[in-house]
């Protein structure tokens, strides 16, 4: 009976740890600690629909209309590559709201030990987060050939077990995305400076504009 829910783990967590859009989002956000668990709920339960929408068979049904497929591969790569182009303005040119990691400060007389302090100025309001993340997540043409299709393929190999497969490669999802969140607060004290803060956004921008030229390329 765990065969096919360790399999589902397996490949799906192969699928999802590649460096791309999403996890670059979900990382930084992390790192900003601004709206983690909503940001990480919301890619894993986009996978999970997708996965479902595969493991029912309704990849199927999309390769009969490959318009659906050009059309969310050009939406994603104008996405991509705006987004990535904001991230190029950002380690060009930081704002006053230069990101840096939260760590703990002496608390002034009378606080708890081990406060925390931020050197954040303003919190990014939760739309436009949320937007973001369901861009970068239904807008790319990658999520559907990995969830849909690729994963979709695979379960229906395992007969009347494939939900235990989807089953598996949700459960991989749900763990990446909220360790990769949560996780990423560990990585502060290496970007705890405006100057690393600008090296990240501009790993974001060449990973972001790449993804984005890559998806209207012909292969």
């Amino acid at each position: 009976m765990l065969t096919p829910l360790v399999a589902g783990f397996g490949l799906g967590l192969s699928l999802i740890v590649a460096i791309g859009a999403q996890n670059l989002f979900v990382l930084r956000e992390g790192l900003r600690r601004e709206h983690v668990f909503v940001v990480a709920a919301i890619c894993a339960a986009s996978d999970a629909l997708l996965i479902a929408l595969g493991v029912s068979g309704v990849g199927f049904v999309l390769q009969a209309v490959p318009w659906l497929v050009d059309a969310v591969r050009w939406a994603g790569a104008a996405f991509l590559v705006t987004y990535g182009l904001l991230a190029a303005r950002r380690a060009w040119r930081p704002s006053d709201r230069a990101l840096q990691a939260e760590e703990p400060q002496p608390g002034p007389a009378g606080a708890p030990a081990g406060s925390t302090a931020t050197a954040t100025a303003t919190r990014t309001r939760l739309l436009p987060v949320v937007l973001t993340c369901l861009a970068l997540t239904w807008l790319n043409p990658h999520v559907y050939l990995d969830t849909v299709f690729l994963l979709g393929t695979v379960a229906n190999t395992h007969g009347d077990q494939r939900w235990l497969f989807g089953a598996g490669a949700m459960a991989a999802s749900v763990i990446w995305f909220f360790g990769l969140a949560f996780g990423a607060r560990y990585l502060g004290r290496w970007l705890s400076t405006p100057r690393a803060w600008r090296i990240l956004d501009a790993i974001i921008a060449v990973v972001m504009i790449a993804l984005g030229v890559s998806l209207v390329l012909p292969h």
